[in-house]
C-alpha cells in the first residue's frame, strides 16, 4: 500500500508541475514497488518519471516512458499507457514538435486506441489543443472540446476546467481571443500554479504576436518564474524564447545547489535537516545507518556545507515534502 500511496503522491506532484517533488516521491514507490513485486504499479511509477521529466526538459523522458510501455502493453495498463503519451506529447511540445505532440496526446482522447483514458485525458485538455492548432489539425480539437464541454457543465473538476478555458482562448478568432484568455487565468485555482503558468504563458505568446510586446513581457515573465521555482525546466526555456522575442533579456535560472543532488540524497538531507539521526533515517528509508552517512559525505561538498547543522537553512523551501512524509 506505500508503494501505491507514493506513487499517487507522485503522480500528484506531476500534474502540479512539481518536479522536484514528483521525483522524490517516485524514487521511493518505484524501490518499494520492486522490492514488494508489483510490476504494474513500477510500470506506472516509470510513466510518471516520464511525464516529470518531460517538464523538466531531461532527456531520459522517453527510456522512462519506453520501460513503462513494455511493461504495461501485455497487460493492457491504459493508465499507464495514457501517461506514456502524455509524457511524449508534453516533451515535443515543448520541443516545438507539434505535429508529433498531437498524434501522442490524440491517442489519449481515442475511445479505440489502448491509451485513452476518459478523465486522464482532462490533464491534457489544452496540450492538445494547442498541439492541434499548430499542426493544422483545428477541427479535430474543437470536436474535442464539443465532447468534453457537456462534463464541464457537470463537474468541478480544475483539470477539466482549466482545459477547456485555455482551449476555448486557443481556438478562437485572434480579435475575440483576449478576454478568453484572461478569463482562462483568472479562473485558475490559487493552488495550481502550473496552471496558471501555463495559461501566463499562452496569453503573453497571444499579446507578442498582436504586437504588444510590453503587456507580453509581463506576463511571461511571470510564468517563469513559476516554471523555474517548480522545475519546470523544459516550459521554463520556451518561455525564455518567447521573452527574448519580446525584447527582454531572460538568463537562464543557475542551478541550486539542491538540484545537484540526486533524490535520495535529497530525501536524506532533508530528514536529517529535520534534527532525525543516521539511525532514524535508515529506519525511514530503508538502508543502514552506514548508508546515510555514506549519503550525508557525499552530499556536503556539493552543498558547501560541513555540518548537518547547515542544512536546514541551504534546502529552504524543498522541505515540504520531508515534512509531510514525517507527519
Amino acid at each position: 500500500m506505500l508503494a501505491r500511496a507514493l506513487c499517487v503522491q507522485a503522480g500528484s506532484a506531476a500534474r502540479l508541475g512539481d518536479v522536484r517533488a514528483g521525483f522524490l516521491a517516485a524514487e521511493e514507490a518505484a524501490s518499494l514497488a520492486r522490492e514488494t513485486g508489483q510490476p504494474l504499479v513500477h510500470a506506472m511509477v516509470n510513466a510518471i518519471r516520464a511525464q516529470l521529466a518531460a517538464v523538466g526538459g531531461d532527456p531520459a523522458s522517453e527510456a522512462w516512458a519506453a520501460e513503462a510501455e513494455r511493461a504495461a502493453l501485455p497487460s493492457g495498463g491504459r493508465p499507464v499507457l495514457a501517461i506514456v503519451q502524455m509524457a511524449r506529447g508534453q516533451a515535443a511540445l515543448c520541443q516545438g514538435r507539434y505535429g508529433d505532440a498531437y498524434g501522442h496526446l490524440h491517442r489519449v482522447f481515442d475511445p479505440a486506441d489502448s491509451a485513452f483514458h476518459p478523465w486522464l485525458r482532462f490533464y491534457a485538455v489544452a496540450e492538445l489543443v494547442e498541439a492541434a492548432v499548430r499542426s493544422e489539425s483545428a477541427e479535430t480539437a474543437r470536436d474535442v472540446l464539443q465532447e468534453l464541454t457537456p462534463l464541464g457543465e457537470t463537474t468541478s473538476s480544475p483539470a477539466l476546467l482549466c482545459g477547456l478555458r485555455l482551449g476555448r482562448a486557443l481556438l478562437s478568432p485572434q480579435d475575440a481571443a483576449e478576454p478568453l484568455y484572461r478569463a482562462a487565468l483568472d479562473a485558475v485555482p490559487a493552488d495550481w500554479p502550473f496552471e496558471r503558468a501555463r495559461a501566463c504563458l499562452a496569453l503573453g505568446e497571444w499579446l507578442r504576436r498582436r504586437r504588444r510586446p510590453a503587456e507580453s513581457r509581463a506576463s511571461l515573465q511571470a510564468a517563469c518564474v513559476i516554471f523555474d521555482a517548480l522545475g519546470a525546466s523544459a516550459w521554463a526555456e520556451r518561455t525564455r524564447q518567447e521573452l527574448r522575442a519580446a525584447g527582454a533579456s531572460s538568463p537562464r535560472q543557475s542551478p541550486a545547489a539542491v538540484d545537484h543532488l540526486t533524490s535520495t540524497e535529497l530525501h536524506v538531507a532533508q530528514l536529517a535537516a529535520q534534527g532525525l539521526t543516521n539511525r532514524e533515517i535508515g529506519e525511514r528509508l530503508y538502508v543502514s545507518p552506514r548508508t546515510v552517512s555514506t549519503h550525508l559525505q557525499r552530499m556536503f561538498p556539493k552543498l558547501g556545507v560541513t555540518s548537518r547543522g547547515e542544512l536546514a537553512a541551504v534546502l529552504g523551501g524543498t522541505m515540504t515534502y520531508a515534512e509531510g512524509a514525517a507527519s
